[in-house]
């Protein structure tokens, strides 16, 4: 399915205490509601994706990611200690730069979003039926209805569904009481430390768009307050104010 929001090229996002990026304000306000929408920062990508990796050879098609989202990079910083973020056309899976990703859910049903959520889910039961000896074997429906009753104490409790906790919610899924043998996964991790680095993170700096600013942020997603800050910024990882409290 095309992506339906030409307008849509740039957005402006802020990071609450709960250390998750929201949208403030948003191009293409005729067919996106900024009303608690949630935007996936670049290391819960990284995160996501290295458990979307450990589903490949359960049936993950990886070009669905890419349909799943759209993309954005660091424009500026602007007042108010938000960041405006600029639309990109990067694939989420190949791109070298840190990247934004923003579910595309104008059609919440049938949108690539939905479609990729149902895909993981699948992928997620078949994974858990291969690596777990079930009395009989886990459904999909099973899986729901647990995800579900979460989904509903959170909203009764006042919590915000964010979409990094619902796609990590299903990546990470495993039925109480049962464990998954990780030995698989551990090989594949001391495999990949040599192949896959993301120190640059931490490192190196990233241009804003044709200017030389920079943010700094620390490791923890959090604007550095310290009043002897450096000159020049250290790299931008993801971050917020400490001081910006409102929701």
């Amino acid at each position: 399915m095309k992506k339906t929001s030409p307008s849509l090229d740039w957005c402006i996002v802020r990071c609450n205490e709960d250390n998750k990026w929201w949208v403030d304000s948003i191009s293409d306000e005729e067919n996106w509601d900024i009303e608690n929408l949630g935007i996936i920062d670049p290391k819960q990508f990284i995160h996501m994706n290295e458990l979307l990796d450990s589903m490949t050879e359960f049936g993950l098609q990886s070009q669905m990611v890419d349909e799943a989202f759209f993309t954005f990079e660091i424009s500026e910083e602007v007042p108010g200690k938000k960041v405006k973020l600029e639309r990109v056309r990067d694939s989420l899976l190949k791109a070298e730069d840190m990247l934004f990703a923003l579910p595309d859910v104008l059609d919440e049903e049938k949108g690539p979003y939905a479609d990729f959520m149902n895909h993981v889910t699948q992928v997620r039961v078949a994974m858990l039926n291969d690596l777990i000896e079930f009395a009989e074997p886990y459904t999909i429906e099973e899986m729901e209805e647990v995800l579900s009753e979460k989904q509903n104490n959170d909203f009764l409790e006042g919590r915000r569904s964010h979409f990094s906790d619902e796609l990590v919610s299903i990546l990470e899924f495993v039925p109480d009481g049962f464990e998954i043998d990780s030995d698989l996964d551990d090989e594949k991790d001391a495999d990949k430390k040599g192949e896959e680095d993301y120190s640059d993170l931490d490192t190196h700096l990233v241009e804003v768009s044709d200017k030389e600013e920079k943010l700094l942020p620390d490791e923890d997603l959090k604007w550095d307050e310290d009043e002897n800050r450096e000159k020049e910024a250290t790299p931008y990882q993801g971050g917020a104010p400490d001081d910006e409290k409102k929701p």
